[in-house]
């Protein structure tokens, strides 16, 4: 898919992006030319192998890393070449993320956590950004345990602070890295319908780097990466669809 900085309607894209680590012949090629677009209100998720440059992708389409050559775009804003100052400052009022270990601070009950990027920014949300944080609380399901720390919360509810952290200042774009990675299946499940309902009830972008097909079946579309590049695209998909194209991929490499 060929994406131009004048696309309409896309949370963040790259543009013919290429990533190498080390320099001469003992150079390792991360992505090459690689030009993707993350729709907004769609859920993503990128799979590939190990080492197959997904999780460089959303480093970079997250501001973490910078591309060798090509651009990286959060709307109509590049970062391609932001500096330190302006990144974080982008990354903290308008990307969020989720990852699987959580990343809560222990000593902060789950409300103060949610509001951690308000702090961070210096700033204490409006009346509007409370009302937003108080409807994302009630749809998670977290009304009741605003005031205990997160040893006092199951391993989903941790999670589900965790998305409302990554939605509370309404992100442009949410990364999610393995975000079921520490959960059992059940609840697993659970959190990934709270993904897509964030895509499909507020509108939320989302990109997912996964390795499982079940996760990867709750997104609107999955992007295949093997060997830094893109080299499929499926739209929504049963898990077991996108299982037999992985092991088919792999049979054929």
């Amino acid at each position: 898919m060929k994406i131009t900085p004048t696309d309409i309607g896309l949370a963040a894209r790259v543009v013919q992006v290429s990533k190498s680590f080390g320099i001469g012949e003992s150079a390792v090629v991360a992505l090459s030319d690689v030009s993707i677009g993350i729709r907004r209100g769609q859920f993503t998720a990128i799979m590939g192998p190990s080492g197959s440059g997904k999780s460089t992708l959303m480093h970079i389409m997250a501001g973490l890393d910078q591309p060798t050559s090509g651009e990286a775009w959060l709307g109509d804003t590049e970062i391609t070449d932001l500096g330190d100052t302006a990144l974080t400052k982008l990354r903290r009022r308008r990307i969020g993320f989720v990852f699987q270990s959580f990343n809560l601070v222990p000593t902060l009950t789950a409300r103060d956590n949610i509001l951690l990027p308000f702090e961070l920014d210096g700033r204490t949300p409006t009346d509007d950004e409370q009302g937003w944080i108080t409807t994302l609380c009630e749809a998670l399901g977290l009304t009741a345990r605003l005031t205990h720390r997160p040893h006092e919360l199951s391993g989903g509810q941790q999670q589900r602070v965790a998305i409302a952290r990554a939605l509370a200042t309404r992100p442009d774009l949410v990364f999610a890295d393995e975000p079921t990675g520490n959960l059992d299946s059940r609840t697993g499940r659970e959190v990934l319908g709270l993904l897509a309902d964030a895509c499909t009830r507020f509108g939320q972008s989302i990109a997912m780097v996964t390795h499982d097909p079940i996760a990867a079946s709750f997104a609107d579309r999955t992007l295949i990466l093997a060997d830094g590049r893109v080299v499929h695209e499926l739209d929504r998909s049963t898990p077991e669809q996108i299982a037999g194209f992985m092991l088919a991929m792999d049979r054929a490499s």
